[in-house]
């Protein structure tokens, strides 16, 4: 295992944490009766599972590659500083602590995560990069717009704006293997303002804003289908194949999110709320974190393995099953379905966790124990 891996061990655990008790406080926002832990636990249900948990993520996902673009030069760890304070932010809010402490570390280390990206583009300049860096500033916006007291009604839309526009120049970088023409960069391009538009006009029309924010997320989502590398990988057999899929039915579960945002535009509570929300968060952006963990993972905790074994498939499932169960619920104003399709949201993600971290361990052991067998050989 390489030893900066023990630089980590302290944000992997806030990140864990953080994700733990968003699930947490999840269930408790969905009616299920459960110890409350805090008496604000339940409010930062949103901020923990996307600032805290997945911008830190994030976050330390582009410090460990700044770091290894600077080979271990003087700065190298600069990247760090924008987790570090979005994770200690999150730890905030887990303790229920009252006040603007939490928020204002998140965004502190929202802007220290854009500090990061910014020194990314000016290496490598593009497209992708730019649309990154795009992402991060709709977070550090959405975060501000929370310290400065704005509904979050409003900020969860810069959140989602921050993680779908991230996913998008991920996906964008990789389109480069496909030769994009210029046309398909054009579009993208414009859906990607098209979805900026509409977030920064629902700060004066929120439901006009809220539309063409949907409209911005179906035409990525059209964008993605049409252009996404997954479309070719998803014929090939084992990994590669499982990660296709995630992603399709990820950029499904975007178009599915922006239709419903079309149709009922400035909702701001409620059964369709909910559905628009988890459309986004639960669909598209867990379904992109379910595919690409077993890539990231591996850079980020130091190991030098790829897990991945078919039982995968069935944390998938579940995810996606029961999110069409909540959404469901929400758009015939069910509760009780609501409530059993948040429950086992949530056993999806744990689900996840445990096989992830099962594969992970497998493939060091099976990893070791070739090096033992050739060792012994020599």
């Amino acid at each position: 295992m390489d030893r900066r891996f023990l630089v980590r061990i302290p944000f992997l655990l806030l990140v864990l944490l953080a994700l733990l008790t968003a699930l947490w406080a999840g269930l408790l926002r969905i009616g299920w009766r459960l110890p409350p832990l805090t008496s604000t636990l339940s409010a930062a249900h949103g901020p923990l599972m996307t600032s805290a948990f997945l911008g830190t993520l994030i976050g330390l996902e582009r410090a460990v590659a700044l770091s290894a673009a600077n080979s271990m030069r003087r700065g190298s760890l600069a990247g760090y500083i924008g987790p570090l304070f979005s994770g200690m932010g999150g730890l905030i809010l887990v303790l229920g602590v009252e006040g603007l402490w939490g928020p204002t570390l998140l965004t502190m280390g929202s802007l220290g995560v854009q500090i990061t990206i910014f020194q990314i583009f000016s290496r490598q300049p593009a497209a992708h990069t730019a649309t990154l860096g795009l992402g991060a500033l709709a977070w550090v916006i959405g975060n501000a717009l929370w310290v400065a007291g704005l509904p979050l009604s409003t900020v969860a839309f810069w959140w989602a704006g921050f993680l779908i526009l991230t996913i998008a120049g991920e996906r964008l970088e990789l389109g480069r293997l496909l030769a994009l023409s210029g046309m398909a960069q054009i579009t993208f391009a414009a859906a990607a303002g098209l979805l900026i538009a509409g977030l920064a006009l629902q700060l004066a029309l929120y439901e006009t804003g809220v539309r063409i924010t949907g409209a911005g997320m179906l035409a990525l989502a059209v964008w993605l289908m049409r252009h996404d590398l997954a479309r070719r990988t998803v014929r090939q057999q084992g990994l590669t194949r499982f990660i296709a899929l995630c992603l399709l039915m990820g950029i499904a579960w975007l178009g599915i999110a922006g239709a419903l945002a079309l149709v009922y535009g400035g909702v701001r509570a409620g059964f369709q709320y909910d559905a628009l929300l988890h459309a986004v968060f639960l669909g598209f952006v867990f379904s992109m974190v379910f595919g690409h963990a077993p890539l990231i993972l591996p850079g980020v905790l130091g190991i030098h393995v790829t897990p991945y074994r078919p039982f995968f498939y069935v944390h998938l499932a579940l995810l996606h099953v029961s999110l069409a169960l909540r959404v469901g619920g929400d758009l015939a104003a069910s509760q009780a379905a609501r409530q059993w399709g948040g429950l086992l949201n949530v056993a999806a993600i744990l689900l996840f966790l445990g096989n992830t971290l099962l594969a992970m361990r497998k493939a060091a052991r099976t990893l070791d124990d070739g090096r033992r067998t050739t060792d012994r050989g020599q």
